[in-house]
């Protein structure tokens, strides 16, 4: 996949490409990330992006002309004749809709991206309307610019991709990931002690000491049981989701086994803490 970040600060880049995941990943060619600086698109010499809002108002707006050119300049294919299966345009600003995993997952299915990062006040429409075909927020906040929001959407896709990670199951047993997609287990190999999440949180997560400071790991984790094991995830992932995200619920893939986990919960719970 290659990723081309259109940015007035295309140093912003170094530190997060530079470690990990992505790091590897570009290394070894399973991903090609590339920054575009704007203000080398532009052609006064005070190298001018942005400009006063039409209407009034505060802050300064960034301006249709440089963008056009530097999307011109790595060779995009325009809106109208693009194959959303081979390229996307998308802008960062607060206004665009959640990127959440779902989002990542489809966008993992595309072989080349451009990331429009907006700053200031925000981005001249036009953009969005003549040359975009997603406008994302990654979250209900408001950033200084989209560069911390490309950083965000280009390492939780590069993790999707086909061998990215050590192992391909850690994408998937994690928060906010796919459901199981088969059987439990494999013929001949014992019951899986995990269990994909289905759009929930993950489950929580213990290494060595199985004590510290006077806290213990949970005892379904000590033995060998994998049925054991997987029904004490299921149960914490679920509980973890209902306390922190309950919002997620409504749309997540729930057996009845989940629904009878559910409603043992909220029988458990305290009446004077329980909200539904």
């Amino acid at each position: 996949m290659r990723f081309d970040i259109l940015t007035i600060f295309p140093g912003f880049f170094a530190g997060p490409l530079d470690f990990g995941v992505l790091r590897r990943a570009c290394e070894t060619g399973l991903v090609s990330v590339q920054t575009h600086d704007l203000r080398a698109f532009t052609h006064d010499r005070h190298r001018t992006v942005d400009d006063r809002p039409f209407g009034g108002g505060e802050g300064m707006v960034l301006r249709i002309e440089p963008i056009h050119e530097a999307l011109r300049s790595v060779g995009i294919t325009a809106k109208a004749q693009r194959d959303l299966a081979a390229e996307s345009v998308i802008l960062l600003s607060p206004q665009g809709r959640p990127f959440t995993q779902a989002v990542a997952q489809e966008i993992a299915t595309v072989e080349r991206i451009v990331l429009i990062c907006g700053r200031y006040e925000g981005v001249d429409e036009r953009v969005n309307q003549v040359f975009c075909d997603r406008e994302l927020s990654i979250g209900d906040y408001v950033l200084s610019g989209g560069e911390l929001a490309a950083a965000v959407v280009i390492d939780t896709v590069t993790r999707l991709l086909p061998g990215v990670l050590g192992n391909p199951d850690s994408s998937r047993f994690e928060s906010f990931g796919m459901k199981d997609g088969g059987a439990m287990a494999e013929p001949g190999l014992p019951p899986r002690s995990t269990h994909g999440a289905g759009g929930l949180l993950d489950y929580p997560h213990y290494t060595r000491p199985a004590e510290f400071q006077g806290i213990a790991i949970p005892e379904a984790l000590r033995g060998g049981n994998h049925e054991e094991i997987r029904r004490w995830r299921r149960r914490a992932a679920l509980e973890k989701t209902r306390r922190n995200r309950p919002d997620l619920l409504a749309h997540a893939d729930l057996s009845r086994e989940d629904e009878a986990m559910l409603t043992q919960l909220h029988d458990e719970q305290p009446k004077a803490d329980r909200t539904n």
